[in-house]
């Protein structure tokens, strides 16, 4: 009746127990804390049913901050581990348990923690951006939040029943296939991904279509904030690369569940045509998290240097070229895989191409601030840190892009140096910077500044030590998923020095925990009463803070590129009158949906088939009965707004 499931599958190792305690003693505290605190009616009519784009987002950034809590420690065991398994002595992991956590502390950073801060964001600010009350499909929004969390609770659930896969965060086959990874690990990544996956699809196209759709009357293409044109940037990449990954993941399943053979090394299967596939999707995924990031520091910049951002209409260009790129230089992630000279020529040259819009990115945020009154708030720490980290691994990265030297340093802890100088000196650092500028438009209250600044420093500090070692031991022929290794190397010190640098950006985390308790017992001090405590320029600081639910009580009228800033500065500014309008109103379809979607994908997982029916009766009749209401919208007349603006609603 369980399939595959049986009381063998529960946790036995004492650190995987551990894990699965952890995960089962947190839940129940956070439903303990709902039940004592009697919020259950209160968190099911505010936020789970809720189609707000603004606490769509915040749902978001709070799986995408647990998470990350969860993949800090998936990188503190590896260092730890790391740094004790030199010659006699083998570590505390085993090497299976060693490359499980290697796996879900990929998987967890690249799709439950970027991916979750990047929506998060996106939900939170592209509408305000603007001018438009909601996007253009909230149902759809509520949807693909909901598959983002129950791909997340599927990872999580790997630590509780089963296993999680050992083959790697891109699961190359054949290691991946049944003969190899004969237990569930690699179904639990498999439907993880593809469940996520589908949800990011969904918000790709609600976005596009938000921003040619949605924009307030006025605002041309070339008036949006460069951060809605990286979000155009990102999202049209999204809606090309994530039917790869479907499909891919989809072909692997097939491989698996039914023995065929798409990715075998015999029967007309091919290995390296799945290396192509997830790299074709895995690349341009690299610019989806990036170019967002750059959208927040080109907002950041221009705040903070009380000027223009400079080059406008190249920075749009350079977005557009980067989009491009990037989907012809996915080869050079397997420059070694004899795909010939003239293709590895190919791929090397557009891959240093692509560093040229990247690079006009980089100076005109320079030129921005050059003879500007840069003020250096918290959210200009992170740029700062992000130039450097960022520039060192786009000059590492340029090395790569030589197929000969990439023959020397493919799949050292050189590249995988390079890859972390990607996505946390730039992405991450990108969307924490975010979280802190905007943080009071969403909040009502800005976070303190002291310890944003002291959590920065050690994220850099941190950042450098523990990733500095890592090139150093790539040169000297250190490998990935390495889980032990000789004490004659001499490489046992700088592991050590590198499991230092990563506590460091551990304290740096929770210096930002600390900053948001301390701001939060302090926030009837630092209220925001202006709704614009950075004296911003775009169209998101004209609401008040928090922003209502409706965003815009009169839809504003756009004219130029700095609209807020002329609306500050012009008395004449051109303004429309109140008329009502229509919200949607809260529906819980979206977390049944994507619920019936995890039973499904739990049921492929275990080979539990009468769950499958259930699961995917259940999808069919919550599609019927969710499309069949007409009864979907809520009229918001004058009264409505005033009764909210006094707190009554």
């Amino acid at each position: 009746m369980l399939g595959m499931l049986g009381f063998d599958d529960l946790p036995h190792d004492p650190i995987m127990l551990g894990g699965a305690l952890s995960i089962v003693g947190g839940g129940l505290a956070v439903i303990i804390l709902i039940t004592f605190l009697k919020k259950w009616t209160w968190l099911y009519r505010e936020w789970l049913t809720s189609l707000d784009p603004k606490k769509i987002g915040v749902m978001y950034i709070i799986v995408a901050l647990v998470m990350l809590l969860r993949g800090l420690g998936d990188a503190v065991m590896l260092r730890a581990h790391q740094a004790l398994a030199s010659g006699e002595a083998q570590g505390f992991l085993s090497s299976d348990h060693f490359q499980q956590v290697f796996t879900a502390h990929g998987t967890i950073m690249i799709f439950f923690v970027a991916m979750g801060l990047m929506f998060g964001l996106i939900n939170l600010v592209l509408p305000l951006q603007l001018g438009a009350r909601d996007v253009a499909f909230p149902f759809l929004n509520s949807v693909s939040f909901w598959l983002f969390f129950m791909g997340m609770a599927l990872i999580n659930v790997s630590l509780v029943v089963g296993e999680f896969a050992a083959a790697g965060w891109l699961s190359y086959p054949p290691l991946s296939g049944i003969e190899y990874s004969p237990g569930v690990g690699v179904d639990y990544w498999i439907w993880a991904l593809q469940i996520s996956g589908v949800g990011s699809l969904l918000s790709g196209i609600n976005f596009i279509v938000t921003i040619l759709k949605m924009r307030a009357p006025g605002m041309k293409l070339m008036d949006m904030p460069i951060f809605a044109w990286s979000v155009f940037g990102a999202m049209l990449l999204v809606i090309f690369a994530f039917p790869i990954l479907t499909a891919t993941l989809g072909m692997l399943s097939l491989d698996r569940l039914l023995g065929m053979h798409f990715f075998t090394s015999d029967m007309g299967g091919n290995p390296m045509m799945y290396i192509n596939l997830i790299w074709a999707w895995g690349h341009p995924e690299v610019y989806i998290l990036i170019l967002p990031a750059f959208g927040i520091f080109s907002e950041i910049v221009a705040t903070f240097a009380r000027k223009k951002l400079f080059g406008y209409t190249s920075m749009v260009a350079a977005i557009m070229a980067i989009a491009f790129f990037s989907y012809v230089v996915w080869l050079h992630h397997f420059f070694t895989m004899g795909a010939g000279a003239n293709v590895n020529a190919f791929f090397g040259i557009t891959t240093m191409i692509i560093a040229i819009p990247t690079g006009v990115k980089v100076f005109n945020w320079l030129f921005t601030m050059y003879r500007g009154r840069v003020k250096f708030t918290s959210p200009m720490y992170w740029f700062l840190g992000f130039i450097v980290t960022f520039t060192i691994g786009g000059m590492t990265g340029m090395l790569h892009a030589v197929p000969a030297i990439d023959f020397q340093m493919h799949n050292s802890l050189f590249l995988v140096a390079h890859f972390h100088n990607m996505i946390i000196g730039g992405v991450v650092f990108g969307f924490m910077a975010g979280l802190t500028y905007w943080f009071p438009k969403i909040f009502g209250f800005t976070l303190h500044e002291g310890l944003g600044k002291a959590a920065a420093w050690c994220w850099i500090i941190g950042f450098v030590g523990a990733f500095g070692p890592l090139y150093i031991l790539g040169i000297m022929g250190a490998t990935r998923r390495l889980d032990h290794y000789d004490a004659s190397l001499g490489w046992q010190g700088l592991f050590i020095v590198a499991g230092i640098g990563l506590m460091i950006m551990m304290l740096g985390a929770g210096l930002q925990a600390l900053q948001l308790l301390v701001s939060i017992i302090q926030r009837k001090k630092n209220r925001d009463t202006t709704g614009d405590p950075w004296n911003g320029r775009t169209l998101e600081w004209s609401v008040p803070s928090p922003a209502p639910s409706y965003n815009f009580a009169i839809t504003p009228v756009i004219r130029g590129r700095d609209a807020f800033w002329d609306m500050k500065h012009d008395k004449n500014y051109p303004k429309n009158k109140f008329e009502p309008f229509h919200l949607p109103k809260n529906s819980p379809f979206g977390l049944l949906i994507a619920f019936a979607s995890f039973l499904m994908c739990f049921a492929l997982i275990w080979h539990i088939w009468w769950l499958l029916i259930v699961g995917t009766l259940a999808l069919l009749a919550l599609l019927i009965v969710r499309f069949a209401d007409e009864d979907t919208e809520i009229l918001i007349t004058k009264e409505v707004v005033a009764r909210e603006q006094k707190g009554v609603v």
